[in-house]
């Protein structure tokens, strides 16, 4: 198997160990863990996806995060990730979770948070630019920027729960992408 994970049912109680592909082609459930990225002054962390990724290629995203691997907790999944596509370590903090009717699979997203204070190495070949915008800015740029459909979600069921209200600060103008470290 490429890439095994956990199928699981509308409860998320494991059902049996299939391949990514397989449970994406036949629209199985599985489980994808994410982070919200803040840094110290509360903004959050959004980046674009390199052109040459198989999902979502060139979209932007606020959320870091992949499938769960087999026998791996969202909280574990959610911290490999982080160090994976980012290159840090940091806590991650269970959010909720919800069963995502995704543009590619439906699948059980956990969310869950982390505040970034160590100096990013994002995977070049996951992410092509990255930047730190404030909660406002972040609203615009999910309207009129291309987001990944999921992301949007999870953010509009971020925001409902009042989540993002924790910090404010920087500036970046929403109508464009904010400085940020091109990596390609």
């Amino acid at each position: 198997m490429s890439e095994p994970v956990e199928r699981v049912d509308e409860q998320d109680r494991v059902l049996g160990v299939v391949e990514r592909g397989e449970a994406i082609e036949r629209r199985w459930l599985h489980r994808v863990a994410t982070t919200v990225c803040r840094d110290q002054q509360g903004r959050f962390l959004v980046h674009r996806r390199q052109e040459r990724v198989p999902r979502f290629p060139g979209q932007y995203n606020w959320l870091i995060g992949g499938a769960a691997e087999v026998g791996e907790s969202y909280e574990e999944a959610a911290a490999r990730e982080l160090t994976e596509e980012l290159g840090v370590r940091a806590p991650v903090r269970f959010v909720f979770k919800f069963l995502c009717d995704g543009l590619i699979s439906p699948y059980w997203l956990g969310l869950h948070e982390a505040v970034v204070s160590h100096v990013l190495a994002p995977d070049p070949s996951e992410i092509d630019w990255y930047g730190w915008v404030t909660e406002g800015e972040l609203r615009e740029a999910v309207e009129e920027w291309s987001f990944v459909e999921d992301g949007v979600d999870a953010f509009r069921r971020y925001v409902d729960l009042g989540r993002s209200r924790a910090g404010r600060g920087g500036s970046v103008p929403p109508s464009s992408p904010p400085p940020g470290r091109s990596l390609g």
